[in-house]
């Protein structure tokens, strides 16, 4: 389901006529376009001073200003508030890319690390809850984040509509700087995961260790960052690779927002493949693959290596976040308050946008787009597509893809645990899923499975309907297990399980009582991020899905928005709903078994 249809599309790129070739890396390669200066670099090695030159003019190419300024009261003439200048040519296409990434994730970082602090030291009200909708925006599909987007940042948006009540504004938040509003919104999708990574990494800090540090005279400062941060290291890399790969092979929020003139790799690729030049689109995704391959292979080197230093230790109970009115006016609580307002922006309001403009129009408050659904599903054929069936389909091939991908992740992550150097070469190739063109893997799949596969004896391999999506689904969301069982499971004691063992406990009892307890926070947070990938999976789906009745939510709402954005913006707003239901419940029942 993975690699095939990937080989499919991969030998156009090494295939002219039939015949073996390396041509098109070697158009690829040279041209400005895509490497910038780079092309130099392969058309003539040799020349090292003039290569020097042009590193050091694209070094000084890339900038990023902040400038917040207020219009002219009466005037509201819309002015810049964030200036990311793009770093020109020199870059190319795959330095354009990265630049981009490199920022978004930067961005998510910044915005998610804070939350997990939070999330993992202070008791509130709704806690629990708020930590089990961390991943609710890394489902929605991206045509619908960049609507909530322009809902909330736009010149006539939900922002500029307060800020103008006291008399600021309007804003060209979109217009001005359409880059780093595409910025935003990759931190929208990213900082929960980021966050959420981190959380079951922070509440697994040996707090013995710290309290040791402390009385050996180490200031709270020095203790966090000589005990902390090293635990904490391997769960924000991973956080920030995932999102560094993701955001570099970014296609739908690029697109909406910023369109070609902010065109990425993979929007380049989808560009080459509406012109039908295979051969180009398949030679910039192996480029692509390579690259994203070589850094998760950096990165899984890197956790390999700390594996040995991090132990899960015995948390400590999270504090009440404001106790009395004198604690909420510290410094670290006002700090906290300041950063809920910055996350309300940026995150609860696309999404509270997105709610609004399902019950407003031109002319105010409406039901009008929740009644075409609920004609639709009432009067509806079967030919038509109701929300009912999107639902239900949503739900249930979640489901199976946590019965899927949860034990393809966990036995992955046991053999690169206990792999040693050559476990690092199978998981690079396990996180595959990651670093492939979700546009190449849905045209192999077209192209493949579903067109069928000539086998020999007169067989043809083909797979579609609901079976094909839920493995699809599974293939998409078991790097995710992976990801976030392997550092806890690297970090396990081998002597808690020897001393079980020698007590009489079976291989089985060992692995039920000991290792599974230790290691459930990561399972339960995996199997939350494979149920997001599978509610909110687009590409494979509309591809696989054969017949009128395996249509979900993503591909119910595409298909309104084909016709009508009222009733797709309240296809999207039930989304949203189901969705954050869902991840409660998985959340709860999962928090049973954590210790």
């Amino acid at each position: 389901m993975l690699y095939l249809p990937v080989g499919v599309v991969f030998v156009e790129a090494v295939l002219e006529e039939g015949s073996p070739t390396l041509g098109h890396f070697a158009d690829v390669l040279t041209d400005p376009f895509y490497v910038g200066f780079l092309a130099d670099v392969v058309a003539d090695p040799v020349a090292v001073g003039s290569h020097l030159a042009s590193l050091l003019g694209w070094l000084g190419a890339v900038s990023v200003s902040l400038s917040l300024e207020y219009p002219i009261p009466g005037v509201g003439v819309p002015v810049p508030w964030l200036a990311v200048e793009t770093p020109g040519v020199r870059m190319g296409l795959f330095g354009f890319t990265a630049y981009q990434a490199a920022l978004s994730t930067v961005a998510s970082v910044a915005l998610g690390l804070p939350a997990a602090y939070v999330l993992a030291n202070y008791e509130f009200a709704g806690r629990r809850t708020l930590r089990s909708l961390t991943i609710l925006p890394f489902v929605l599909p991206g045509i619908m984040v960049a609507v909530g987007f322009y809902a909330m940042f736009g010149h006539a948006g939900t922002l500029n509509s307060v800020l103008g009540v006291i008399g600021l504004g309007p804003f060209a938040f979109i217009e001005a700087n359409p880059l780093a509003i595409v910025i935003l919104a990759h931190a929208f999708y990213n900082a929960p995961l980021v966050a959420r990574i981190t959380v079951a990494a922070w509440e697994s800090v040996d707090r013995r260790a710290v309290e040791t540090a402390r009385s050996l005279g180490a200031s709270e400062r020095r203790a966090f960052r000589d005990v902390v941060v090293p635990q904490l290291a391997p769960a924000v890399l991973t956080g920030a690779l995932l999102t560094f790969i993701f955001t570099f092979m970014t296609f739908p929020i690029v697109l909406a927002l910023g369109g070609l003139q902010l065109a990425t790799v993979e929007v380049w690729i989808y560009d080459r493949v509406q012109r039908l030049d295979y051969a180009e689109a398949a030679t910039l995704a192996i480029l692509e693959t390579i690259l994203s391959l070589g850094l998760t292979y950096a990165y899984l080197r890197y956790e390999s290596a700390q594996a040995g230093f991090a132990r899960t230790g015995s948390t400590s109970e999270t504090e009440p976040l404001f106790p009395d009115v004198r604690t909420a006016l510290s410094p670290e609580r006002l700090a906290i308050v300041a950063y809920g307002l910055v996350a309300v922006i940026v995150f609860v309001g696309p999404m509270a946008s997105l709610v609004l403009g399902s019950v407003t129009d031109g002319t105010g408050f409406t039901l009008r787009n929740y009644a075409f659904l609920l004609e639709r599903q009432l009067e509806g054929t079967t030919f038509q597509t109701r929300p009912l069936p999107a639902i239900r389909n949503s739900l249930l091939f979640g489901l199976a893809t946590l019965f899927v991908a949860v034990p393809m992740g966990v036995v992955i992550s046991v053999l690169t645990v206990r792999a040693g150097r050559s476990g690092t070469v199978v998981d690079t190739l396990a996180m595959l899923p990651l670093a492939v063109s979700g546009i190449v893997f849905g045209i192999g799949l077209l192209q493949g499975l579903v067109f069928g596969v000539p086998l020999p004896g007169g067989w043809r391999l083909q797979v579609t309907g609901a079976i094909a999506i839920v493995i699809a689904h599974a293939v998409a969301a078991y790097p995710f297990v992976t990801r976030n069982v392997s550092p806890l499971l690297s970090s396990l004691d081998p002597a808690m399980v020897e001393s079980a063992r020698a007590l009489g406990a079976s291989r089985y009892r060992a692995l039920l009582d000991v290792e599974l307890p230790l290691i459930a926070s990561g399972i339960v947070a995996g199997a939350a991020f494979a149920f997001a990938i599978s509610i909110g999976e687009f590409s494979s789906t509309v591809i696989l899905a054969s017949g009128s009745e395996s249509y979900t939510m993503p591909v119910a709402v595409e298909r309104y928005l084909g016709r009508r954005s009222g009733p797709a913006i309240a296809m999207g707003t039930l989304l949203l709903a189901v969705t954050a239901a869902s991840f409660v419940v998985i959340d709860r029942v999962g928090g049973r078994y954590e210790l």
